[in-house]
């Protein structure tokens, strides 16, 4: 027997979530955009604070941490943000 390993294959997340790329997102995506859902639970994983659309010095897409304290930017590539400590850049 052969088996074609698309048993089960498929996609999760909440229903309507991927595919379209219509939704506010981060600027300069190239139209991918971030859908609205995940907007509303992305935070700054330093602060917690959190993360508006924002623009690089380069003008490359980035998210801006709103903690006053430490502001900080992360880098958005390929349409996904970076959320790592170690990428972050203070503003």
């Amino acid at each position: 027997m052969t088996s074609t390993g698309a048993e089960g294959a498929g996609t999760s997340g909440p229903a309507g979530a991927a595919g379209s790329g219509t939704e506010a997102g981060v600027p300069g995506s190239d139209g991918a955009g971030l859908p609205g859902w995940v907007r509303d639970i992305l935070r700054c994983p330093v602060t917690g604070a959190a993360l508006a659309d924002g623009v690089g010095p380069g003008g490359e897409p980035e998210l801006h941490s709103t903690d006053p304290d430490r502001p900080l930017a992360y880098p958005v590539r390929d349409g996904i943000p970076v959320l790592l400590e170690s990428d972050a850049r203070e503003l």
